[in-house]
């Protein structure tokens, strides 16, 4: 595997900083052999996710997450799964950063990155879990406290999904990429795919709805499978 420069893993803010951090934001690095790499983060209230990935090929790279909380005034963040490293996951770091016109900087790094959106644009930003299927007519329901879960994390703009397991410390498989909500219908447009890089590109659309703040969706997978899925709001 190629050595990745990777510039931020963590990161944590002043209090009183005052500026919303939450939406989509996005650094550009390069691998020693000059791989462009696209480095996305996406950041809820709550939940964060950080994702590297070959910016011409979408070739998955690598990916960690999980929530974050206020501490003796910094952001303090938590990682839940890590897909290069296990133990790092029940870990808690931090990082100070500043933003001024839309750029984030890491002091620690001297990295800046870009906001892409502040989490407004989609009508589904936010954390998820999903909690239930329908198959065949009838609702299979699945507890969101468990430690297996699949948390799919939404900005203005972006979205993945990543399935893991906090006990196991387990990283199962992550896509994600651009989305959009218009007229019922949410549409995804796939820039990295972990378990197979030629669904890279494909566009796929699904009926969307809100049912007592769940997430109800419909259509068909990127196998072409049909689906429907459950997702509910993940609570801090």
């Amino acid at each position: 595997m190629r050595n990745i420069v990777i510039a931020l893993c963590l990161f944590t803010i002043t209090y009183g900083f005052g500026q919303n951090i939450t939406g989509g934001w996005e650094y550009n690095s390069t691998t020693k052999d000059n791989t462009p790499i696209v480095q996305r983060m996406t950041i809820t209230d709550g939940y964060w996710v950080i994702t590297h990935f070959e910016e011409s090929t979408g070739q998955f790279v690598h990916t960690s997450g999980g929530s974050w909380t206020m501490k003796d005034d910094r952001r303090q963040q938590t990682v839940e799964f890590d897909s290069n490293d296990s133990d790092k996951v029940g870990t808690t770091l931090q990082w100070d950063i500043t933003m001024t016109n839309d750029k984030l900087k890491v002091k620690q790094t001297g990295t800046t990155w870009e906001r892409i959106d502040a989490g407004k644009e989609g009508a589904l930003a936010g954390a998820w879990l999903m909690s239930g299927r329908i198959r065949d007519g009838q609702k299979q329901e699945r507890d969101t406290n468990r430690p297996r879960k699949t948390m799919k994390i939404l900005s203005g703009t972006l979205f993945q999904w990543i399935a893991y397991n906090t006990a196991t410390k387990e990283f199962m498989a992550t896509g994600g990429g651009r989305y959009t909500t218009i007229d019922g219908k949410y549409t995804e447009k796939i820039d990295f795919f972990s378990r197979d890089v030629s669904r890279v590109g494909a566009a796929l659309e699904f009926d969307y709805n809100l049912q007592s703040n769940d997430w109800h969706h419909s259509g068909f997978s990127s196998k072409g499978q049909p689906l429907y899925e459950i997702w509910s709001p993940r609570q801090q």
